[in-house]
């Protein structure tokens, strides 16, 4: 069985998200999602709509994830790769080049955003309409 994983936030749920889960699926037979926690979220100094229960409870319906974990830190990548047996590692192409290290334990596919669509613009485009 080939194992995929991916990393995101993925809050407020939208069609560049799902064309994302439903790609990297297509890479393998079981997709693991990693999302960020709420902790790790304010770490990072980004602020989610929904917490992470609900994130978690949104992604475990779509039909194309297998499973999903809590991202904690930006160092547990490495670890879930191995403990996980991840073959392939795939996240968007804006981060291409920042995970050819784990090469060294599996494929890094970097995917192609949507075009248009994302948790930032959709937010911005709210904050606008209530000003």
């Amino acid at each position: 069985m080939k194992k995929v994983i991916t990393y995101g936030t993925f809050d407020l749920l939208h069609t560049g998200h799902i064309n994302l889960l439903r790609r990297a699926k297509a890479l393998g037979d079981y997709l693991i999602v990693a999302v960020s926690t709420d902790e790790f979220n304010t770490l990072k100094h980004k602020e989610s709509y929904h917490s992470f229960e609900e994130r978690k409870q949104i992604l475990e319906a779509i039909r194309y994830v297998d499973e999903v974990i809590g991202e904690d830190s930006w160092d547990q990548k490495s670890s879930d790769v191995v403990d996980y047996n991840i073959d392939t590692f795939v996240i968007g192409d804006d981060w291409e080049g920042e995970f050819d290290f784990l090469k060294e334990y599996c494929e890094v596919v970097y995917l192609p955003r949507t075009t248009g669509v994302s948790t930032t613009k959709i937010k911005e485009e709210l904050k606008e309409k209530d000003a």
